[in-house]
């Protein structure tokens, strides 16, 4: 594991202290200690097999999250429920608005978004001044992003919301990708000096309230995972970044 990508949960969860993987019981514990989701708990999938019901319904109606056991992927679902509820529920309801109008046999746009999101989701907060950052990371500036303002990645913070990301993360490749999802503050709105988690997901939640911000061909862009300084143990230097075969140079549009 990469000790930078797993920083946040480290400090938050006594992950380190669990000699087996943390049951449903023991996450949803963690989720009333955090959130304000105090009847809602995480359940074996089994309940949902029993149940029948789709995956997206059954949670919307019985507040009830299912998780496989000793799966590091729901594993790393259940702790984004964790940190992002508010936005975690509001992206259920879309899901549900979507099969509500299409049906769920096949995803829509916007829920094809959201799975993208929930999968593999970094959220960087941008400041007016960093507007120049999410533009060379857009361009897939990847060098000067990365190398030559790599100072600027401590006061980012980027936090991963994809769960999917953390489970590959236990087994880091190069090739690892995500998918970038850009908060940008209104001037003179800064994010508090802390991890930030509650704010980040007010922030997102609202910003999810306008689904068709997610089709918005500059949000969900490339982001190199591995790129980002302090998030790989071998030397992020300039040999490193001029790996196009990991940090490729954008398609030209004809």
């Amino acid at each position: 594991m990469q000790p930078g990508l797993f920083s946040a949960l480290a400090a938050t969860f006594p992950l380190a202290e669990q000699r087996h993987f943390p049951s449903p019981e023991q996450l949803t514990e963690w989720l009333h200690q955090r959130t304000p989701l105090q009847d809602w708990c995480f359940v074996d999938s089994s309940v949902l097999d029993a149940d029948g019901r789709y995956y997206e319904d059954f949670i919307y109606q019985s507040r009830q999250i299912p998780m496989r056991l000793n799966n590091w992927h729901d594993l790393f679902g259940a702790l984004i429920w964790c940190f992002f509820p508010k936005s975690k529920q509001q992206m259920n309801r879309l899901h549900m608005e979507q099969i509500q109008q299409f049906g769920s046999k096949e995803r829509s746009k916007v829920r094809h978004k959201l799975t993208l999101l929930d999968e593999c989701g970094v959220i960087i907060c941008i400041k007016p001044s960093q507007r120049f950052l999410l533009d060379l990371l857009r361009n897939h500036q990847w060098t000067q992003a990365f190398y030559q303002h790599k100072e600027l990645w401590a006061e980012l913070n980027p936090i991963i919301f994809g769960h999917a990301n953390y489970e590959m993360a236990t087994k880091p490749f190069i090739g690892l990708t995500a998918k970038l999802c850009c908060i940008e503050l209104p001037e003179g709105l800064t994010r508090p000096n802390t991890e930030g988690y509650d704010f980040v997901d007010d922030l997102l939640a609202t910003q999810l309230v306008n689904a068709d911000l997610l089709l918005d061909n500059q949000q969900l862009s490339p982001l190199p995972l591995l790129g980002v300084p302090g998030w790989h143990q071998e030397a992020q230097d300039l040999d490193f970044y001029a790996d196009t075969s990991y940090f490729r140079p954008k398609r030209q549009t004809t």
